[in-house]
């Protein structure tokens, strides 16, 4: 029970920040491209951000989520558990079981899925193209989709809406290979918050009687 719900907490987040480093050429059309490169590039300049987004399974009522990243650190809550990573130490804590699992923090382990590696992960494991555009009250968006190439990933495609105006993502949809799908849309984003180091560190003093499993 305890490693299902981690694993299915984890997808669920690294879905969320779904866009990793710039290493490798990606397969798009160009309309396609330069809308994601545009994105890109808005997000890359961002040292730090708080973001408040909804995620919706399909069938199923809206449920919110927070998440904080600053450089290689981040933090995030959502679906009862909040994982912390101070770039050194991994936390996922819990909240029904009142338990924190402690794993190393590795920074090759995310792979595209990567939550600080943000916003480019369609440059690796993903083609795309442009699909339409749609109108959201006064927003004007682009949505592209992006099919995965990876044969071993969990997700089967993804639907980005981007802000035409501001090239700031709007929301996106995930359709897993399972047949699950999810829609993520961010309510509220942040950039550049002062926030310090310990934020992302679990502080067992803070959590009074929580069980401690060192996965190390």
């Amino acid at each position: 029970m305890r490693n299902s719900k981690i694993k299915v907490f984890t997808i669920a987040f690294t879905l969320i920040f779904l866009l990793g480093s710039l290493s490798t050429f990606a397969q798009g059309d160009k309309k396609s491209s330069a809308i994601l490169e545009a994105m890109s590039k808005k997000y890359q300049q961002i040292k730090s951000f708080k973001a408040v987004f909804t995620y919706t399974p399909k069938g199923e009522k809206p449920l919110k989520g927070e998440a904080t990243v600053k450089g290689m650190k981040f933090r995030l809550k959502m679906a009862g558990q909040e994982i912390f990573n101070d770039g050194k130490l991994m936390a996922t804590y819990i909240k029904e079981t009142n338990e924190v699992n402690l794993q190393d923090a590795d920074p090759t382990a995310g792979g595209d899925l990567d939550p600080t590696k943000i916003y480019s992960a369609y440059k690796k494991g993903f083609k795309y193209v442009y699909l339409k555009e749609k109108k959201e009250g006064t927003k004007a968006l682009d949505v592209v989709e992006l099919t995965s190439t990876n044969k071993s990933s969990q997700v089967d495609k993804v639907e980005i809406e981007v802000n035409k105006a501001d090239k700031s993502i709007n929301a996106w949809k995930i359709f897993q290979k399972n047949g699950q799908e999810v829609v993520y849309k961010v309510e509220q984003f942040q950039p550049d918050v002062n926030v310090a180091d310990s934020f992302f560190a679990f502080n067992t003093k803070q959590y009074p009687g929580v069980e401690v499993v060192d996965l190390r």
